[in-house]
């Protein structure tokens, strides 16, 4: 690890001034610097590395305030996902076992058994949860 030179710290913090992040246009402004910080790739010196740390410590604060993912029901995970991977309902067919199920599994108007959730979750790669219904 390379040591940290203080006062080449001390100027980039006086140069950059990082405060928590109370508005949109303040967090672009970091995301932008974050972005600059990032692109120096394996030629960011130890300073640099230690004001990019800080930065996004200062962005995820701010975002983990202000920005609330809504909870998705099984069916709009499904064609979220569905739309993420270019994939159609033929392509699921042979998840759900027919054409029928699988157009009313995707549309909504059958509910995901266990057994489909864990088959989504494998087809995915991802927690077959997603696909339950909470109670």
């Amino acid at each position: 690890m390379k040591t940290l030179n203080k006062q080449a710290y001390a100027n980039l913090l006086a140069d950059f001034l990082p405060q928590a992040i109370e508005t949109e246009e303040e967090n672009e402004r970091y995301l932008a610097e974050v972005e600059k910080l990032m692109a120096l790739g394996e030629n960011i010196n130890p300073e640099q590395e230690q004001l990019l740390k800080l930065l996004v410590v200062l962005i995820e604060q701010f975002e983990d305030e202000h920005y609330h993912l809504k909870t998705a029901n099984p069916h709009e995970v499904l064609n979220e996902l569905m739309l993420a991977r270019g994939l159609r309902q033929k392509d699921l067919v042979e998840i759900f076992g027919s054409k029928g199920i699988t157009s009313e599994v995707v549309n909504g108007k059958r509910s995901i058994s266990k057994a489909m959730a864990l088959r989504l979750g494998e087809f995915f790669h991802v927690t077959p949860a997603l696909f339950l219904e909470v109670h």
